[in-house]
């Protein structure tokens, strides 16, 4: 009985150690290119390039909003898109557009929606 409960427990922390291991997807480096991440059906996921020569990822951000917005005009809805600049993810939200480090991790917000829908600068709009 020890034994098969030692074998568990072994297999258990195997299956632990295994999943630590697996590589988090990382956001490409590349200088200037704003990438447009697709998820994919096998949890994979697809960078497509979407503008070259950006110089912030202020930039990236308009770029997807637009992206977004062209979608929207041709039917689809779609509201959220995963976007990538310089190693840093980009989320485009209803509220705004947010940047993490990885896919899963904390988000900071760096692009607020104005009354309009427009983006800001968190803070540059009057009260």
């Amino acid at each position: 009985m020890k034994t098969k409960l030692a074998l568990i427990a072994a297999a258990g922390l195997a299956a632990v150690t295994l999943a630590g291991c697996e590589k988090p997807i990382e956001a490409p480096y590349d200088t200037g290119v704003c990438w447009h991440v697709a998820p994919q059906k096998d949890g994979t996921m697809k960078f497509n390039v979407l503008a070259k020569n950006q110089p912030n990822v202020e930039n990236c951000a308009a770029a997807l909003e637009g992206m977004r917005i062209r979608f929207n005009r041709m039917g689809m809805n779609q509201q959220q898109l995963i976007g990538a600049y310089q190693g840093n993810f980009l989320f485009v939200q209803r509220e705004g557009i947010f940047v993490g480090k990885t896919l899963t991790g904390g988000r900071y917000l760096a692009l607020v929606r104005t009354g309009d829908g427009r983006l800001a600068v968190p803070g540059a709009m009057p009260q």
